[in-house]
């Protein structure tokens, strides 16, 4: 990374005139050589004009973009896609987050310690202490406890929206959910493909007063069971249709004991719908079990793919940067 890396501080927001010139405000003065991109991601008030104002005001030097599709991650996904920087930075608009803790969130990634730096809500206990919503904790919990689990980690705060990244971890890292699965979408990518995390612990503080959470607390419920369907399906399909093929095998074995028993007692199967039962199970059993043998290979191949496509994007980095010194 160069010496001076360009940084691009990323703001999604939606309906946040009441917070958003401040965060501005906030973070272009203790990160004054930032860009700061603002994503207006169709908001009903004035968000996007305050945000330029706030930006002139405060002599920051960046854009607000404008994107129609609703959700966090489609606006994500547009400064992503319109804003170039060897550093990226994603907040909140809603003053949630600090820019006291920069220092400490930029430096593993400025150091090349790091390819994801997560600000840990959890650690220092100040998200319990000002989150209003006790089942959003509940669900936080899971979902940390199922990935910890698959993944063999010890991660403190996988759903925190304050994030660092570096651009090779932007470039290879696909945005597939439009809302706030995003966080979770982006940790799990980067477990899986073996990319640096780390955690630094940050201060937390709830929305202002006059400030309303667009999150929906069942809403957000079915989305953590969704999130933990997805989780098991596309990254661990051994796990999840394995498991599938192991219920069904034994519900069939269960089954096919009674006409066992009956040929064996009597040379005669009396209970034939239990034996065309457990012969229907059987069949499905043995065909998730194919389906997990044949995604797990699948999702190896494309692991050693991607592996691949990594090493060769960092040797064609690396070609460049020698021919730019050399030059």
């Amino acid at each position: 990374m160069s010496a001076q890396p360009s940084i691009a501080l990323i703001i999604p927001a939606y309906n946040e005139a009441l917070t958003i010139a401040e965060v501005i405000r906030r973070f272009s003065a203790a990160l004054p050589q930032a860009e700061i991109v603002v994503v207006d991601n169709r908001s009903s008030d004035n968000t996007g004009d305050l945000a330029r104002s706030a930006l002139r005001e405060s002599g920051a030097r960046g854009q607000v973009l404008f994107e129609i599709r609703p959700g966090k991650g489609n606006a994500v996904r547009r400064a992503f896609h319109d804003v170039m920087a060897e550093v990226y930075i994603m907040i909140d608009a809603d003053m949630t987050y600090h820019p006291e803790d920069l220092p400490a969130m930029l430096a593993p990634v400025l150091k090349g310690e790091a390819d994801l730096v997560v600000g840990d809500r959890l650690s220092t206990g100040d998200y319990r202490k000002e989150n209003k919503r006790p089942f959003h904790n509940l669900g936080n919990a899971v979902v940390k406890g199922l990935i910890n689990r698959l993944f063999q980690v010890q991660l403190k705060d996988v759903m925190s929206g304050y994030r660092v990244m570096t651009r090779r971890f932007v470039e290879h890292t696909p945005i597939l959910r439009a809302g706030f699965e995003l966080e979770t979408e982006s940790t799990i990518f980067a477990l899986d493909n073996r990319f640096r995390i780390v955690e630094v612990p940050i201060k937390y503080t709830d929305r202002p007063e006059g400030s309303f959470s667009k999150l929906n607390t069942f809403q957000d419920g079915a989305r953590v069971l969704a999130t933990i369907f997805r989780i098991l399906r596309d990254y661990r399909p051994s796990v999840f249709f394995g498991s599938i093929a192991v219920v069904l095998i034994l519900f069939a074995l269960v089954a096919g004991a009674f006409p066992v028993y009956d040929y064996i007692r009597y040379q005669y199967v009396y209970r034939v719908p239990m034996a065309i039962l457990a012969t229907g199970l059987m069949l499905l059993g043995m065909m998730f079990a194919g389906i997990s043998l044949i995604l797990t290979s699948i999702n190896n191949y494309f692991k050693a793919l991607f592996e691949m496509q990594m090493m060769r994007r960092g040797a064609e980095l690396t070609s460049k940067d020698s021919n730019g010194t050399s030059a």
